[in-house]
């Protein structure tokens, strides 16, 4: 479950990190962490698509939208349409400020839902993903919020 949730969690914040990207005379450092957390859950999407395999599972990234979230501690940190409308719609200093807050509440659900399959989950490679996934994200955030101060 872990796995099917965090994939399109993932791609959301690539989603977001690319409207970042766009955006001529964002904050250097703002496109530094966008650039971060792209490079990081590329890879680890690519890595779950590959164990769904490997497994057996089905994973069809259409039938995930309307799902329950709530039971992984996920739901409240993906980003609402309008959240993404306003996030692609912002100037670029605007952008700064708005993709690092969002960013944070994406990031606090993803280390949500890593806690609850550090919890319940068996299968040590999830194990391993979930730990990092905690590791790496807390301290993004921490990063972000630093950089929310400085702006």
């Amino acid at each position: 479950m872990f796995v099917t949730m965090m994939i399109p969690h993932h791609e959301q914040a690539i989603e977001m990190a690319d409207m970042l990207l766009a955006k001529d005379g964002a904050d250097a450092r703002v496109v530094e962490l966008a650039e971060q957390i792209k490079a990081a859950q590329g890879p680890e999407i690519d890595k779950m698509l590959g164990w769904l395999e490997d497994w057996g599972v089905e994973y069809d990234p259409d039938s995930m939208g309307g799902m329950d979230h709530g039971s992984m501690g996920g739901d409240d940190s993906m980003m609402s349409e309008e959240d993404m409308t306003m996030l692609e719609s912002a100037d670029a200093v605007e952008a700064n400020s708005l993709f690092l807050e969002q960013m944070i509440v994406h990031h606090e659900g993803a280390v949500d839902m890593a806690q609850t399959a550090l919890d319940d989950a068996q299968n040590p490679d999830v194990l391993e993903l979930a730990q990092q996934v905690i590791e790496d994200q807390t301290a993004e955030i921490a990063t972000m919020q630093e950089l929310l101060g400085q702006l």
